[in-house]
């Protein structure tokens, strides 16, 4: 027998039925995506913790590694392509848009629907509204929207800002600065530092900045999305933006579980230690995720444009804003 022959027949009839297969016989390789967090891992962003857990980037085809942001800030990497997807806020994305060429990036979704900022003082120092900044002293970031702010709700009660002593801001702990009189007032995320307040133990007053003012009701935090990644790839957007609403679905209904997710996810270390916060600050925020709106993550027009627009009112940008910077196309429909 010619072994030569028959076994390049045999190789032959092989190919043959491979060429016979269905190409989605092979599975595609995961689609990569890098998403750049804000800050280190907390619970405005345990819903992607969820997601990743539970599978769901998996059963969308996509591999997602979530990255700490560079210095250059978490919009600046989105915007050159080096994530996919990043997380801000409206009013720090003000300043991307406000330029003759914009930053490439889009938002498409509030991880919150309700801005849950505003100032904590010590409890009984007569700062539980505006008006008791009078002759205090506030920790500031000196941003000039964050001052305006402030301003602004005084203004509300006929207070006076220039009544205000501003100091730098470089607290980490916001309720042991205020427990040690570092400070009489800072702007904080209720969800974190509010409940880290409840913690520790220290007696706090506190006020919402959109219970002063509907137009600051503004989205934050929320995530955002590469220009030309939206452009090229819309499935793989919608895939992962699907993925990650089933996650904070998730995390909304089952808090505990979630806070688990975070804390096991959680790479860098920053969480060690705090899982009595981690847990605390999830069953409160977990009822903000979605809060009054009909699904997870979508953008009120009205309220993201009544921003802008104030900041126009108050000649703090220099382009008129309305309209864009948004957009809720990418969410499951």
């Amino acid at each position: 027998m010619n072994y030569k022959k028959l076994t390049i027949l045999l190789a032959s009839a092989s190919l043959a039925a491979c060429a016979c297969l269905p190409v989605h016989a092979e599975e595609a390789s995961p689609k990569k995506i890098t998403f750049c967090l804000d800050w280190t891992p907390n619970t405005n962003h345990t819903g992607l913790y969820a997601a990743e857990a539970l599978g769901y980037y998996d059963e969308a085809g996509l591999d997602v590694e979530f990255v700490q942001p560079p210095e250059s800030s978490a919009v600046l990497m989105c915007a050159a392509g080096q994530a996919q997807f990043a997380i801000d806020a409206q009013d720090t994305l003000a300043a991307s848009f406000d330029l003759d060429e914009p930053l490439e990036v889009t938002t498409v979704a509030g991880i919150l629907q309700h801005n849950t900022s505003g100032i904590m003082s010590r409890a009984g120092d007569g700062i539980s509204s505006p008006k008791g900044l009078e002759g205090k002293t506030y920790s500031t970031w000196e941003s000039p929207i964050e001052l305006a702010m402030i301003r602004y709700c005084m203004e509300q009660e006929d207070a006076d800002f220039e009544k205000v002593t501003l100091i730098p801001n470089d607290i980490t702990d916001e309720p042991a600065a205020l427990a040690a009189h570092q400070t009489d007032a800072i702007w904080i995320f209720y969800g974190w530092g509010g409940i880290n307040a409840d913690i520790e133990g220290v007696d706090v007053d506190y006020w919402n900045f959109s219970d002063i003012s509907t137009e600051l009701d503004y989205y934050t935090p929320v995530i955002i999305a590469n220009n030309a990644f939206l452009e090229e790839d819309p499935e793989a957007a919608k895939a992962f933006m699907e993925a990650t609403a089933k996650g904070y679905e998730y995390a909304a209904e089952n808090p505990d579980e979630a806070a688990d997710m975070l804390i096991a996810g959680d790479t860098t270390g920053s969480l060690a230690g705090s899982e009595e916060l981690v847990k605390a600050s999830q069953e409160w925020i977990s009822k903000q995720y979605i809060a009054d709106a009909d699904a997870w993550g979508v953008i009120d027009p009205a309220r993201w444009d009544g921003f802008y627009k104030w900041l126009a009112d108050h000649s703090l940008t220099s382009h008129d804003l309305t309209g864009i910077g948004y957009t809720n196309e990418y969410l499951p429909q």
